[in-house]
């Protein structure tokens, strides 16, 4: 629970809160562009506030009230801005990725499910955060508040990091290699969970909706046996009618036709099989402990045995829980809204995964960041519960979604390009037609002018939008991204100009060859 607000701090709070409005109000806004100048005015005053608590704060002593709260929000919601107007290479964009870093790393040290590739990806992107950090220190471009809270923040999660990597440290070498396949197993144990809770949800909304046909008796459901053979042909027998075919029948054949297996029966059966190779895997895993304990060389015991074991008879008790379903699958009817709810999220963010270069706005993952934590901190000792403070079955499905959610955050919000909102439509045009006109030059001509007139006259669209060699914005001003989009036309104008080039010599050599096959003719009149 978090501490009362101190009365002097109280004015600061009410300005934060209507800082925090604004920034909401201008988020929801979709009719025009964020203009720079706007968030540049809202991160001046957020920084005066910052400025002010600072006077009347104890920096030894460590805070956490509304105040607090408040004032997280408003920096991750000017970080999505800052990303969404292009300013990607500034410390305040890198808040929100380091926010998202710290939730993913939480959960891996409370699951203590990964290994070094694992955490390689985040030391690598904590290093290039970092030297954001350092160069808007030497230069002075913010003031010294807000690279202090940045810095704080990025040495929490490098000290996160560092107690992860000192655990898997204390494995002995012979214990690496299973250890990483133990990560390996169950993760993909958690996944064939999660994917079968999905399969039986949407088998349970399909039955319960899908109307029942009766067919008349005498009509018999199309096997298998009445396909087409392999060579697209018929046989006779499929053009017969109902009644010669139960008049042809004879004792040797089968009167009746097959049964065919039911949706749900078929997707037991798909779990058994996808099951069944891990769970032999996880028997001959199993199978290498002598009394409990992996051996090394010589009979050995290496040290870190624990981890191993913990983390192989967790792998056994995924099994036991997928193998155990019923048909509602993995969740129970309790935790059915927070499933829902985090399949749905889940979606959404997979959707923008793919299409994130034309149809995301940074600003717009705050309400995902916003759902998720407060899912988050529904748990109870890192478990879901129900009304009655019992733990019900699809627990492992549900932690799987959620944090599967945040890396899909963090992977959207670490792959934001340094190029304004107002300039990405621009931006991706250009990388369209970049892409076509490799293409083009590839697969080679012949092709004529004509051919080249959509490039020529799409590049000679986005040159008129220029003024003075800029991309100037509605507003008059410049928006970030201008050397980005620019290097991308000059190489769209390149492309265009070797295109040319090679459609004249095909242009030559042709004149060549009529040349040729002309004198030919001549010499054989003269004659």
């Amino acid at each position: 629970m978090s501490a009362p607000v101190a009365q002097e701090e109280l004015p600061i709070l009410e300005a934060v809160v209507n800082i925090r409005n604004r920034l909401t109000a201008l988020k929801k806004d979709r009719g025009e562009y964020i203009k720079a100048s706007e968030v540049d005015s809202l991160y001046r005053a957020i920084v005066k506030q910052v400025t002010r608590l600072n006077e009347v704060r104890d920096d030894h002593t460590t805070y956490n009230n509304r105040l607090d709260t408040t004032l997280a929000d408003v920096f991750n919601l000017l970080s999505l801005f800052f990303l969404t107007i292009g300013r990607t290479r500034e410390c305040p964009a890198t808040y929100s990725q380091i926010a998202s870093m710290r939730q993913i790393l939480d959960h891996m040290n409370e699951s203590g499910i990964y290994n070094e590739s694992d955490l390689a990806p985040f030391h690598r992107r904590l290093a290039e955060l970092r030297q954001i950090l350092q160069h808007d220190v030497e230069s002075g471009k913010h003031p010294v508040g807000m690279i202090k809270l940045l810095e704080r923040q990025l040495n929490d999660c490098e000290n996160i990091l560092r107690e992860l990597l000192d655990s898997l440290a204390v494995l002995s070498p012979e214990l690496i290699p299973i250890h990483e396949r133990l990560v390996t197993i169950r993760r993909q144990l958690v996944a064939l969970a999660a994917k079968e809770a999905a399969r039986g949800a949407a088998a349970n909304e399909a039955s319960a909706h899908e109307p029942v046909i009766a067919l008349p008796p005498v009509v018999r459901l199309q096997s298998e046996d009445d396909m087409p053979t392999p060579e697209g042909i018929p046989t006779p027998e499929s053009f017969s009618t109902p009644i010669a075919e139960s008049e042809a029948k004879t004792p040797t054949n089968e009167s009746t036709p097959k049964a065919e297996i039911p949706p749900k029966e078929k997707d037991v059966l798909r779990v058994k099989a996808e099951l069944k190779p891990l769970q032999e895997e996880l028997r001959k895993i199993d199978s290498k402990r002598v009394d409990g304990k992996f051996l090394g060389p010589g009979g050995m015991v290496p040290a870190s045995q624990a981890v191993c074991s913990s983390l192989l008879e967790e792998c056994f008790d995924i099994v036991q829980e997928i193998r155990a379903q019923d048909e509602s699958k993995n969740v129970a009817s309790s935790l059915k809204p927070i499933y829902d709810r985090l399949s749905e999220i889940r979606k959404e963010l997979e959707s923008l995964v793919l299409t994130h270069r034309w149809s995301l706005r940074e600003t717009d993952l705050w309400n995902y960041s916003l759902s998720l934590q407060e899912i988050d901190k529904m748990r109870v000792d890192g478990k879901f519960v129900d009304s009655e403070g019992n733990r019900p079955a699809g627990q492992y499905v549900l932690l799987y979604l959620l944090r599967r959610c945040y890396g899909l955050i963090y992977r959207l919000l670490s792959s934001s390009e340094p190029v304004s909102e107002e300039l990405m439509p621009i931006a991706n045009k250009l990388s369209t037609v970049k892409k076509c006109l490799n293409e083009v030059l590839k697969y080679g001509g012949p092709f004529s002018p004509r051919d080249l007139y959509p490039y020529q006259l799409a590049l000679h669209q986005i040159d008129s939008m220029r003024k003075d060699g800029k991309f100037v914005g509605v507003d008059g001003t410049i928006p970030e991204g201008q050397g980005i989009v620019m290097a991308h036309l000059n190489e769209c104008h390149e492309l265009l100009e070797m295109l040319k080039e090679s459609m004249q010599e095909d242009e030559d050599v042709e004149e060549d060859e009529e040349y040729t096959f002309d004198s030919s003719d001549d010499e054989r009149s003269q004659e």
